[in-house]
């Protein structure tokens, strides 16, 4: 990288350490955002810097939110007896795109996974059980993914809740909508099986 100036490797470098961004791509993007106009990458950096200002945790969820508490809990029109609970923000917004859930979320930011250290105190669980313990909540709906950190975390989740008088369910898993069967992993075809339905 020696024949480009040091403002453009330093700035390839920098977009480098994004995940899921190796050097070639890095290097384009740099290059693209070279040949842009100011007023782009004017644009640009000042939404970067915008992020890190503005963007905080809602106290209440845990997603992410210029405002606390967040717009979805401030939303009197949304079910506040029912909690969605999810692994990050990320998922939250997956879920507000589908349009499929219209109570309030609780984002734990992390699965347990004690392989990487991650236990119970490394999450927003003792949260999540202090929203439960205020007596508005009567269902929980578990929506961490269905790999191994998932499942654990749900089923601990779902231990955890037994003690308090609230509903506690998990979100649907199987053959996705246009799946084709033999593409399927046995996981989720177990799945599936078992949680067949009556027509």
């Amino acid at each position: 990288m020696e024949f480009y100036p040091s403002s453009l490797v330093r700035l390839i470098k920098h977009l480098s350490k994004l995940p899921g961004i190796g050097d070639k791509t890095a290097t384009r993007l740099a290059l693209h955002i070279l040949r842009s106009s100011d007023e782009y990458t004017r644009s640009l950096s000042e939404s970067i810097l915008d992020i890190k200002d503005k963007i905080r945790f809602c106290s209440k969820c845990f997603g992410l939110s210029e405002t606390d508490p967040c717009t979805i809990c401030l939303n009197k029109n949304r079910d506040h007896t029912i909690v969605c609970v999810v692994e990050q923000p990320s998922d939250l917004a997956a879920l507000e795109k589908s349009g499929a859930f219209k109570g309030v979320y609780h984002v734990l930011h992390g699965v347990l996974s004690p392989m990487n250290g991650i236990g119970p105190d490394d999450l927003r669980i003792k949260e999540l059980i202090e929203h439960v313990t205020q007596g508005e909540i009567k269902e929980v709906v578990l929506a961490t993914n269905t790999n191994v950190e998932g499942e654990a975390t749900a089923s601990y989740l779902a231990q955890l809740l037994k003690e308090y008088p609230v509903r506690t369910t998990r979100i649907a898993t199987g053959v996705p909508v246009g799946g084709d069967l033999k593409y399927l992993d046995e996981v989720t075809l177990r799945r599936a099986m078992e949680r067949r339905e009556d027509l």
